[in-house]
């Protein structure tokens, strides 16, 4: 544990140095946005986050390579991983700067998940009458249209400061607890890449939230989000993906369905806004990659809630799902319900609150 603990400290001292150096570089290169009507801050913003992660992430990974328990998580997926991420952040630099079309960033995100394929990150098999091992071009079909939802997710609720940030810092620490646990209490060494992955996707986004939060000095931009969604997403095929369900099930897990339903409930919170965004703009006969101000942070702000109380709200609505998940897999389901209805009783009583204050005011 202490190995990834520094791993994730190290992402984050590495992420908060170097995102004022690519802030100033977005500024002199003109990657920067200008507020638009649907958009909440009202200053000239500067995107290149991610490129600030990204370095951070390379630089990690290559000083923690050389630590004894760390070390021995890389090799083919870690490297086919960081491979992906190097060039889903590229396309998304040059979506900051020049506003590509969707169909070349679709064709972009489907290169990556191809990219993680080539390294042998797949989906193989799905709980169907037991355990289903899918045929190799399914598993592949699957891989993509898997890596590129949860892409397209992180995107979507990328709208408010600090938003996007936190919410997969949550899920990273979720998905770590849960990889982390079978890694070395149950024995399963190939959830060790899942480990180093996720920590650094955790340490990444706590460095980088300081200049993100609001107001935010920098925005994450394309860069950012689609090189979290990936490595989110490549971090939960290794895990749930290539480890057999019925071992873990052997071992004390509640149910051979929860790791493929793990990802799904960690990220609830961003799948679910994607799906209700697809939905309003299919049925309002606008393209569903439309922008639009509907979005669940949106409505929040609607209520005459700030800026930063709304994201708190959305933070715990995430871990209201991702932190019973990951107890539920290692101890009672009525434990995890608990949890889960205590973290939403709280946040519903605080978003009472906040409405009571806001029409006060």
């Amino acid at each position: 544990m202490r190995e990834y603990l520094l791993t994730a400290a190290l992402a984050a001292t590495l992420c908060f140095l170097i995102t004022p150096i690519i802030r100033l570089m977005a500024m002199k290169a003109g990657v920067f946005v200008d507020p638009r009507k649907r958009d909440v801050h009202t200053v000239i913003t500067p995107r290149w986050g991610g490129v600030a992660m990204w370095a951070a992430m390379a630089a990690t990974f290559l000083i923690v390579s050389h630590l004894p328990l760390v070390g021995k998580s890389f090799g083919r997926e870690a490297t086919g991983i960081f491979l992906a991420g190097t060039f889903i952040m590229a396309l998304g630099a040059l979506d900051d700067r020049y506003d590509l079309d969707a169909i070349t960033k679709f064709a972009g995100q489907a290169l990556a998940g191809g990219i993680l394929l080539l390294h042998g990150v797949q989906i193989l098999w799905l709980p169907i009458n037991g355990i289903y091992t899918l045929p190799p071009n399914i598993g592949q079909l699957f891989t993509i249209i898997f890596v590129m939802i949860v892409i397209n997710a992180i995107n979507f609720v990328d709208g408010l400061d600090g938003l996007a940030t936190g919410i997969v810092a949550i899920c990273a620490t979720a998905f770590f607890g849960f990889s982390y646990l079978l890694a070395v209490v149950n024995g399963f060494t190939r959830a060790g890449a899942p480990s180093l992955i996720t920590a650094v996707v955790v340490g990444m986004c706590i460095g980088f939230l300081p200049h993100n939060f609001h107001p935010a000095k920098i925005f994450m931009g394309d860069s950012g989000a689609m090189l979290l969604g990936l490595l989110l997403s490549a971090a939960a095929i290794t895990l749930t993906g290539e480890i057999d369900a019925n071992s873990i099930t052997n071992q004390g897990s509640s149910s051979t369905l929860l790791p493929i339903l793990l990802p799904f409930s960690i990220l609830a919170i961003p799948l679910l806004d994607l799906g209700m965004a697809i939905v309003r703009r299919l049925r309002a006969g606008r393209s569903p990659f439309a922008a639009d101000r509907e979005h669940l942070h949106h409505r929040i702000l609607d209520m005459g809630i700030s800026h930063r109380r709304t994201t708190v709200i959305l933070y715990m609505w995430t871990a209201g799902f991702a932190v019973p998940t990951v107890v539920a897999s290692f101890t009672s389901a009525w434990i995890a319900l608990l949890v889960g209805v205590a973290i939403f009783a709280i946040s519903l009583a605080l978003l009472n609150q906040f409405r009571k204050e806001s029409a006060l005011v």
